[in-house]
C-alpha cells in the first residue's frame, strides 16, 4: 500500500515522548494487571483520599437491608451484581461467560419495547426507550435468598468467515441471546433486547471534560469531508438540570454525565435508590420491592455518589507503549490512511473544568469523536436509544487497548464481547465504516501484524 504524503507527515512528525501521555498529565506509568486502577498522576496527594473513598464504595460489595454497614445496604431485591467492580473488573471490561459457566457476571441485557403511542413516544424524551411492561429495562438476572430472579441469560453462538485477499481467514462469531427462566410472565411480544459487556473505566473524566463545540466540530468536518462517515451526537436527558444535553457515556451514549451514569448503574445492575434514581426497579408485576426492606431513602447517598463520581472521573489511563518500535509507526499509517482515524480521533483538548483543575486543559488522545456512528447490519442490536437507532454506536475510545489481556486476562471487544482480538472487532466493522474494512481486507500478512501492534501500544 502506498501512503499519502500527508499521511506520512502525521505519523511520523508526532513529538512521541508528549504522545506517550494518552491522557495528558493525567497519564499512569502503570503496567500489568492494576494498569487501569491508578488515580491520575497529577492528582494531588490532599485529594487522592477522596479518590481511594469512591474506589472503596465501588469495589466493595453491597449488602441486604437491614445491615449493620448501613453505608452499604440496601442492595436489591433486584440485581445483576453486588459490587461494581464485579462488572468492571478491575476497572476494565466485562467479558462474556465461559461455556462452564452459569452466571452471566460482567455482562447486562437492555429491554424496550417500540414506541407506538403518543404517551410512549413522549416518554423517549426523558427516558430514551420504552421499558418491557413486566420487567422493566434491564434483566436482572440475580435477586435476594428468598425472591426470585427476573431470568436467566442463555447465550449461543453463530459464525461466519471474512477472508482477506491474500486469502487469509477469520472467524467471527455472533451471540445470539435468549432469555429463559422467567419468573413474572411472559414479556411483551415485541420485546428488543441488546447485550452489553461493561466497558473500561479509565479516562472518562477527560471525555467528560471534553467542549461540546469541540465533539458538534468533529460532526461538522466529517460531514464536510464527504466520504461517507457522517457521525451525529446523542442528545439525552439530564436529570439534574431538567434540559436534554448532549449525550457522552454508554455504548449509545445514553448519558450526559458521569454523575447520571454512575447512579443509573447503581439502581439497574444493583437495585439501590438514588436522588436521580429515586424508584426501585421492581415493574408493578413486581411486589417484592415494596414487600421486603430498604437501605433507606435514598440508598446510595449523595455523598457516596460525590464519592464514586470523584473515583470514576479521575482513572488514569496508562502510557502508551513501544511509540519507536517501526511496525506500531507502519500500523498507524495504515490505520490512517484506511480512514479509521475519522471517527477514532486521535487528538484534542479537554476545557477549562470547575472544582477539576487535575482534569482542565489537557491534549489527550482518546481515539474517539464521542459521536454516534452507523455500524452496519452486522452490529446492529435493532434497539434504539435516545437519538440513536438500532444500527448506531458511540465511537469507542481506543486507549488502553493494548493493556486489556493484562488487566482483564482476554481480549474481548466491541458492545457485547463478540470479538476474540482487535482484529475481529476490525472486522465486524459496516455501515459507514465498510470503506475502511474493505481496505484492511486488501492487508498482506505484514501490514495486518503492523495494524494489530498500533492498536495494542494504545
Amino acid at each position: 500500500m502506498k501512503y499519502s504524503f500527508l499521511t506520512l507527515l502525521l505519523v511520523f512528525s508526532t513529538n512521541l515522548s508528549a504522545s506517550v501521555k494518552s491522557g495528558g498529565d493525567t497519564t499512569t506509568a502503570q503496567q500489568g494487571a492494576d494498569a487501569f486502577s491508578q488515580p491520575a498522576s497529577n492528582l494531588p496527594l490532599s485529594e487522592r483520599i477522596d479518590f481511594s473513598v469512591g474506589n472503596s464504595f465501588f469495589r466493595n460489595p453491597w449488602v441486604s437491608a437491614p445491615a449493620s454497614t448501613d453505608a452499604r445496604d440496601g442492595l436489591g431485591p433486584l440485581f445483576n451484581t453486588n459490587g461494581c467492580q464485579n462488572c468492571h473488573i478491575k476497572d476494565g471490561r466485562g467479558h462474556l461467560p465461559a461455556d462452564d459457566d452459569i452466571n452471566a457476571v460482567s455482562i447486562l441485557v437492555r429491554l424496550s419495547i417500540p414506541a407506538i403511542t403518543a404517551e410512549q413516544k413522549a416518554w423517549l424524551k426523558k427516558h430514551g426507550n420504552v421499558p418491557e411492561p413486566t420487567y422493566g429495562g434491564q434483566l436482572q438476572d440475580f435477586a435476594l435468598p428468598g425472591s426470585k430472579e427476573e431470568g436467566k441469560i442463555d447465550l449461543s453462538y453463530e459464525t461466519r468467515t471474512e477472508t482477506f485477499k491474500d486469502g487469509y481467514a477469520v472467524e467471527l462469531r455472533k451471540p445470539i441471546l435468549k432469555i429463559t427462566n422467567l419468573n413474572y410472565g411472559k414479556m411483551h411480544p415485541d420485546t428488543q433486547m441488546s447485550l452489553r459487556v461493561a466497558p473500561p473505566m479509565i479516562g472518562l473524566g477527560l471525555l467528560e471534560s471534553i467542549p461540546e463545540q469541540t465533539i458538534l466540530g468533529f460532526a461538522t468536518s466529517q460531514e464536510k469531508a464527504g466520504r461517507g462517515i457522517s457521525g451525529r451526537p446523542n442528545k439525552v436527558w439530564d436529570i439534574e438540570s431538567g434540559e436534554t444535553t448532549l449525550g457522552r457515556f454508554g455504548w449509545k451514549a445514553g448519558q450526559p454525565n458521569l454523575m447520571q451514569q454512575n447512579a443509573a448503574a447503581f439502581n439497574g445492575d444493583l437495585g439501590l435508590t438514588s436522588a436521580l434514581f429515586p424508584a426501585e426497579n421492581c415493574s408493578p408485576s413486581q411486589p417484592l420491592c415494596d414487600a421486603l426492606p430498604n437501605g433507606g431513602s435514598p440508598e446510595v447517598s449523595e455523598k457516596i455518589l460525590k464519592f464514586v463520581e470523584f473515583y470514576s472521573q479521575h482513572l488514569a489511563v496508562p502510557k502508551r507503549r513501544n511509540l519507536d518500535d517501526p511496525l506500531v509507526q507502519q500500523g498507524e499509517a495504515l490505520f490512517v490512511e484506511a480512514g479509521c482515524q475519522s471517527c477514532h480521533q486521535r487528538a484534542m483538548t479537554t476545557g477549562t473544568v470547575k472544582g477539576r483543575p487535575v482534569l482542565s486543559n489537557q491534549l489527550i488522545h482518546p481515539y474517539t469523536d464521542l459521536l454516534l456512528h452507523d455500524m452496519g447490519e452486522g452490529l446492529a442490536d435493532n434497539r434504539g436509544e435516545f437519538l440513536a437507532n438500532g444500527q448506531e454506536w458511540r465511537t469507542a475510545p481506543l486507549w488502553g487497548l493494548g493493556y486489556t489481556e493484562e488487566v482483564n486476562g482476554h481480549t474481548e471487544f466491541l458492545h457485547d464481547g463478540r470479538a476474540r482480538n482487535v482484529m475481529e472487532a476490525v472486522l465486524w466493522h459496516g455501515g459507514e465504516a465498510a470503506s475502511s474494512k474493505q481496505q484492511v481486507l486488501g492487508f498482506n500478512k505484514e501490514q495486518r501484524e503492523a495494524l494489530i501492534a498500533f492498536l495494542n501500544s494504545l
